[in-house]
């Protein structure tokens, strides 16, 4: 079960006016489910996106990088299928993920590098396109503005419950909506960015800010979780601007306006994010870690993020054991060469369990596991070399995430 996660309610989800979204059963993997999406743009929106930085990225994310740089804002389409990632495929991969573009683009009266493909799934198995093909019809007489919560469940894989959220924000006296989807559970450390996000805004943004914006929310947000340490090969983050809005146009994301839009986008982003960890594969615990007192962020990452990949740790967090001394091992092996064991501290919520590089005298072990058996947990890590800080969100490693992987391609 997710970690205080629950489908969202559709009504709760707004429509962005110049978005609408059609889903379909297309049998890609199995049949009963929905697995095949189409994300449909009105003419002058505008889009944006992040992608693994994995060096064995899939078919899809090398034709969607190709296909925004030759269509930059005429983007009028996005093509998602589960099941499948089409990803160590080779040319034949490629040539099928065109092949989808160009069947979805002749049905829209578009060019076939205004449609982005998106795949998730089972990687190093072959494309059905012909499968996506034939349910491209049915996609499209499905389309609809407040299908999102549609869509949210039609681009799952091993995730339990659908990620959807909507925030509205104020700019220049108007009522702005920003309205996001995301999925994944497993294969989870995003480096941009087996999840995929989007996310669209009716908020009337000069379109040369959209590539810095997705950047900075992934940074804040997808590029601040891990599950299982693993960078998927189709991480995928993205960004759509409709522009309907009635404000003055955002000409810069230092402005009040822009500041507004940035926070709102990545209050939904961190949102989605962390829904991603809350269902988690086997997840029981959500987990945040924070490192403070570092000479720089980069170096207080480093040190959050061995704590969150290591298994020895989220194993122990799974058992609620308080064997504490693996977080302490993990800030040792992360990477930061001039680390002064003798200033750390370490807390546990408020249980501070470690001071000056040693266990604190009025620590008790009964403290630190009450604490553990909490479903959401916070590890604080200060390291006293400066005034910088970085969060990441991660959760427990279960008997069930391994046996979620094991039987996944049964």
């Amino acid at each position: 079960m997710p970690v205080n996660l629950s489908a969202p309610d559709p009504a709760s989800l707004h429509p962005v006016p110049g978005v609408r979204l059609g889903i379909t059963q297309a049998g890609i993997r199995k049949q009963g489910r929905r697995d095949l999406s189409v994300i449909a743009l009105d003419e002058g929106a505008s889009v944006a996106g992040v992608f693994t930085k994995n060096r064995f990225c899939a078919a899809p994310v090398q034709l969607c990088r190709e296909h925004l740089a030759l269509a930059g804002n005429q983007i009028r389409a996005i093509l998602v299928n589960t099941g499948n990632a089409n990803a160590g495929t080779g040319e034949d991969g490629l040539a099928r993920a065109r092949q989808s573009c160009e069947a979805l683009a002749g049905l829209m009266g578009l060019r076939a590098e205004q449609v982005l493909p998106f795949s998730t799934g089972v990687i190093m198995e072959t494309l059905p396109v012909d499968r996506i093909i034939a349910g491209l019809p049915a996609a499209l007489s499905a389309l609809r503005a407040d299908a999102w919560d549609e869509a949210a469940l039609g681009i799952m894989t091993t995730d339990t419950v659908p990620k959807a959220a909507s925030v509205q924000v104020e700019i220049g006296g108007v009522t702005v909506t920003l309205t996001g989807i995301s999925k994944g559970a497993g294969m989870i450390r995003p480096n941009m960015a087996t999840m995929l996000g989007y996310v669209a805004t009716d908020a009337n943004i000069n379109p040369a800010l959209m590539q810095a914006l997705v950047t900075e929310a992934a940074d804040a947000s997808f590029n601040r979780i891990t599950i299982d340490g693993d960078t998927s090969t189709n991480d995928s983050f993205v960004l759509i601007a409709t522009h309907r809005a009635a404000h003055a146009r955002i000409e810069s994301l230092d402005s009040a306006e822009g500041q507004a839009l940035r926070a709102a986008l990545i209050k939904l982003s961190q949102q989605l994010a962390q829904a991603i960890v809350r269902d988690g594969e086997g997840a029981t615990k959500f987990i945040t870690v924070t490192v403070d007192g570092g000479r720089d962020e980069a170096e207080c990452k480093l040190a959050a993020y061995a704590i969150a990949h290591s298994p020895l740790v989220k194993t122990a967090f799974f058992a609620s054991d308080p064997n504490l001394g693996r977080i302490l091992a993990a800030v040792g092996y992360a990477g930061i060469e001039d680390l002064d064991q003798t200033l750390i501290s370490l807390h546990l919520d408020e249980v501070q369990v470690v001071r000056n590089g040693g266990r604190h005298p009025d620590y008790r072990e009964e403290d630190g596991q009450r604490v553990m058996k909490q479903a959401e947990i916070t590890v604080r890590v200060n390291l006293q070399r400066g005034a910088a800080t970085a969060t990441v969100w991660t959760c427990d490693l279960s008997h069930d995430y391994v046996s979620i992987n094991a039987d996944y391609r049964s």
